[in-house]
């Protein structure tokens, strides 16, 4: 299955399938072979860059909605 990713309202992004996470440096995370994965998005996980529940606790708010992004401007 190629990767899934779901944006979660007041939540996380999830991430399934076949993926993988790397730092900046290009180092890849040990996900323990994990198929899915919740990443932070609301700043205030203890576990960075994976959501570690903290959202709910603090009262995140984040609706989104799918839309569509315009197209790229082309390169000069």
């Amino acid at each position: 299955m190629s990767a899934k990713v779901t944006i979660f309202n007041h939540g996380p992004i999830r991430i399934e399938g076949d993926f993988e996470i790397v730092d900046a440096q290009g180092a890849k995370y040990d996900l323990a072979g994990r198929a899915a994965i919740g990443l932070c998005r609301c700043g205030l996980s203890g576990n960075k860059p994976f959501c570690d529940g903290q959202h709910g606790k603090q009262g995140f708010e984040s609706l989104c909605q799918a839309f569509a992004l315009p197209a790229p401007k082309p390169k000069v």
